[in-house]
């Protein structure tokens, strides 16, 4: 049938696009004027516009008094402060759409489509990303391409490099045989074991690395048994890791980037510090339900063929050789550096690679077998993509539209209504941009809005924090969903119809959560 050529799901991709982009494009009436000069601009437009002051130093506000007018436009006020010689005036839209926002939706509904039904490999998908940017003037260059080397992008090499060192030493398999010890041979049972065992020690450690080694640890009894590439006992091995390690990142500070930030931006508004163990305190049992309860709903959506037995290991694996020693010792001392981020400021990217060149200098790897094992198309191209697209989405101007048409819907409604919808805008945004990057978007939105309405500015930041960790609808949304799309046991279709599904009821898991547990704490 022509409706499942690939020819006809491009081509629906490309008409998806040229729809958005031929939608009519909000102007707005208020517009924000900054650089030198802007002053000059405000007061020589005042019978246009009214004026007030913006939070930068040196930036207004304009209102229109005739929105719809031709003086009205944002185009009309750049015209003006070149005939004024301003060129230094910025003029950026405050509740309307940008040009460059509407061109970047176009091409974001494009490629959503594209890595939802994937009629070319997502890893063309991914070129096309930083292509795209750069043909419809959304960014220049480099700051297309640059985004694919991203010290981000460097950190996820790392992990596979490592989940590659132990798998080649033997370390996941002694890891593998323990598990099936204590688990008995059921699949079900081994994957609840490894997925919620390594989900909660992503509160702790890189969601990332928990997740490559978990992959690693299952990939060699998965083929031992038989199961084959998208079967559903595939899938439910496949993305338990992934969705697990996300939700677990959520349970301390150091679990993740978007924890700090949350923390940070709350401090840099309010004052306000939230504390290592305070965060542990408000967060980890929502992390403690979510990561079983992600694995759950996982095997809900895709149950896992019963006939499957992991096999029965009577062989001796005998003491750890040497090689074993050296690949814990230097991955540990990594996870140490990452640990300690906080105390040295080296970024995980320079440290990772540090212990890559000491598993091939004290001979653990050799070249080749990082050349020929490690998934260059995923690392580099897949979540560098993503990467390029999310960085697009914020300077573009869509993701400042999108919260300022969405925040002012739940104003005034008390704090839950406000936390939810944070959450779920959050846990939207985060899966066409870094969590940290929709922490850093969001945070000084509601600080001031939650400020005003006389909600603790507190429940916002540990809300979104931990929402920004279900990035669970694209392959792009977040590290372990890259890594398990780069073994190709699942679809990048499966993932979102399992994250459509997983999403909504671990956000309704974590307002219960948050609900009940922050009463007793009397957070709220």
């Amino acid at each position: 049938m022509i409706f499942k050529t690939d020819g006809f799901k491009l081509a629906v991709a490309v008409l998806l696009g040229v729809l958005v982009f031929a939608l009519p494009r909000p102007e707005g009436t208020r517009f924000k004027i900054s650089g030198e000069g802007s002053g000059e601009l405000a007061q020589a437009v005042s019978q246009y516009f009214s004026m007030a002051p913006a939070k930068e130093a040196g930036s207004y506000i304009l209102e229109a008094k005739a929105p719809g007018s031709a003086e009205a436009r944002a185009d009309f006020l750049q015209t003006h402060a070149g005939t004024l010689g301003l060129d230094q005036v910025a003029v950026d839209y405050v509740d309307g759409m940008s040009p460059k926002a509407k061109r970047f939706l176009s091409v974001l509904a494009v490629l959503i489509c594209l890595f939802v039904i994937e009629p070319i490999p997502l890893e063309i998908t991914a070129l096309l990303i930083g292509a795209s940017l750069v043909i419809l003037g959304i960014t220049d260059v480099k700051g297309a391409w640059g985004p694919y080397m991203h010290p981000v992008v460097i950190f996820i090499m790392c992990c596979l490099i490592f989940a590659i060192a132990l798998d080649k030493v033997g370390l996941t398999k002694r890891l593998g045989y323990y598990i099936i010890k204590k688990a008995g041979n059921s699949v079900t049972r081994f994957t609840f074991i490894i997925a919620v065992g390594l989900g909660l020690a992503s509160s702790f450690m890189h969601d990332a690395a928990a997740c490559a080694i978990g992959i690693v640890t299952m990939l060699p009894l998965m083929r031992a048994v038989g199961i084959e590439p998208n079967t559903r006992t595939a899938k439910f091995m496949m993305l338990s890791l992934p969705f697990a390690c996300s939700c677990g990142g959520m349970g301390t500070l150091v679990g993740g980037g978007r924890c700090m930030v949350s923390a940070a931006f709350l401090k840099e508004f309010t004052g306000i510090e939230i504390t290592f163990f305070q965060w542990i305190k408000y967060c980890m049992p929502a992390a403690i339900i979510c990561v079983p309860a992600a694995v759950f709903l996982v095997y809900l959506v895709y149950r896992p063929d019963p006939k499957f037995k992991l096999p029965d290991f009577d062989e001796d694996l005998g003491p750890m050789t040497a090689a074993e020693k050296k690949a814990l010792v230097i991955i540990c001392l990594a996870f140490v550096t990452w640990l300690t981020k906080g105390l040295h400021g080296v970024h995980y990217s320079v440290t990772g690679m540090i212990g890559v060149a000491c598993l091939v200098l004290f001979k653990v790897l050799r070249w080749r077998d990082i050349n020929d094992n490690l998934e260059w198309g995923t690392a580099l191209f897949i979540f560098g993509g993503g990467i390029s697209l999310g960085l697009a989405m914020g300077y573009s101007g869509a993701a400042d539209y999108f919260a300022n048409l969405f925040f002012p819907l739940i104003q005034g409604k008390g704090w839950l209504v406000l936390f939810v919808g944070v959450a779920v805008f959050g846990a939207l945004v985060t899966n066409a941009m870094a969590n940290v990057a929709a922490a850093a978007l969001i945070l000084p939105i509601v600080i001031p809005m939650a400020q005003l309405e006389g909600v603790n500015p507190m429940i916002l930041a540990l809300g979104l924090g931990m929402a920004t960790s279900f990035a669970m609808l694209l392959v792009i949304g977040c590290p372990p969903n890259a890594i398990a799309y780069s073994y190709k046991y699942f679809k990048s279709s499966d993932l979102t119809r399992l994250g459509l599904v997983v999403t909504p009821a671990l956000l309704l898991i974590l307002v219960g959560v948050v609900y009940t547990w922050w009463k007793v704490l009397g957070l709220i």
